[in-house]
């Protein structure tokens, strides 16, 4: 079975730091297209229309690595072709990403609340990696892991492309620890510290993950810090990295973080992106031995959850 060949360095640069689309024209054995044109327009025209596939090509907005594509060239199965896509505006997050930590292998970044870590959905540009591309000039740079959007706090993120699967390895086998501080009420009769297992299902197209009865997937240490006007401070250690883990138990003991608008209830999407109301939950340290240099890593967030302000 003939191996496919690998994809040669994108000809367009990023733009906005995201990426061009890359696409590979696949096998034809039935002969449906005659020209890159046919099948072009096959694959996107349903999605975009004839006439704007038309004004993408003789705008020469498809390249290959030998330059612009015309609408009437031959098409060669295993060809690869590169575009940009066209972004919907987006209303930018009014906080800045902090960075930590920076060398010649890590970004250690403090994202703030609202902003996703990689571009998905409707958030594109508006992201900690387009961010961070654009900002400190590494076209390069990949997340080794990924931080919920309505969470704030530390991101690694790999500066060598070719280190990135070392450091992904790391949060695969669960080799970085990890601790967070959420604000949620404040409840004297449940006992603290305690460890929280429980079996989470999370749907796809659902937003909120729930528990269910069965083996546990998911494992969280959950430390009372401090307590104050109904409110305490917590310290949350996860174990596990199931979707919306650390909210999903808290909100199973009866204390659902301070702000969040899943749990207990799902609100409104208008509610999740009000800048005054940020989810109380801060990924606030990563520990771990550094793969690439040997080394013991800790990193600490500068931010702070407004729901509980230094005095």
């Amino acid at each position: 079975m003939r191996g496919r060949a690998k994809p040669p360095p994108a000809p367009l640069p990023q733009r906005n730091g995201i990426d061009p689309v890359r696409v590979r024209l696949p096998e034809d054995p039935g002969g449906e297209w005659a020209t890159v044109r046919d099948h072009l327009l096959a694959r996107f025209g349903d999605a975009i229309g004839a006439a704007r596939v038309d004004a993408m090509l003789a705008g020469g907005r498809f390249v290959s690595v030998r330059g612009p594509v015309s609408a009437d060239e031959p098409y060669e199965a295993g060809r690869f072709l590169w575009f940009h896509r066209d972004f919907a505006p987006e209303e930018p997050v009014p906080f800045p990403v902090g960075v930590v930590y920076r060398d010649a292998h890590l970004v250690i970044a403090d994202k703030p609340h609202f902003l996703a870590t990689t571009p998905r959905g409707r958030h594109i540009t508006e992201t900690a990696v387009a961010r961070l591309r654009r900002e400190l000039e590494l076209p390069s740079l990949q997340p080794a892991h990924r931080l919920d959007r309505l969470t704030a706090g530390l991101v690694l993120f790999v500066v060598r492309p070719e280190e990135r699967g070392a450091y992904q390895t790391l949060f695969r086998d669960r080799a970085v620890r990890k601790e967070y501080e959420a604000v949620a009420p404040y409840d004297p009769a449940l006992a603290f510290p305690r460890t929280v297992r429980s079996r989470i299902v999370k749907e796809r197209g659902v937003i909120a993950a729930r528990e269910e009865p069965g083996e546990a997937n998911s494992e969280s240490r959950i430390e009372l810090l401090r307590h104050r006007a109904g409110l305490g401070r917590y310290r949350l250690l996860p174990a596990t990295g199931r979707t919306h883990q650390l909210r999903v138990h808290m909100n199973g003991l009866g204390l659902p973080l301070v702000n969040d608008p899943v749990y207990p209830v799902v609100e409104p999407e208008a509610a999740a992106d009000d800048w005054a109301r940020p989810l109380q939950l801060l990924a606030r340290v990563l520990e771990f031995t550094d793969p690439v240099t040997g080394g013991p890593r800790r990193f600490e967030s500068g931010l702070r959850l407004t729901a509980w302000p230094d005095r």
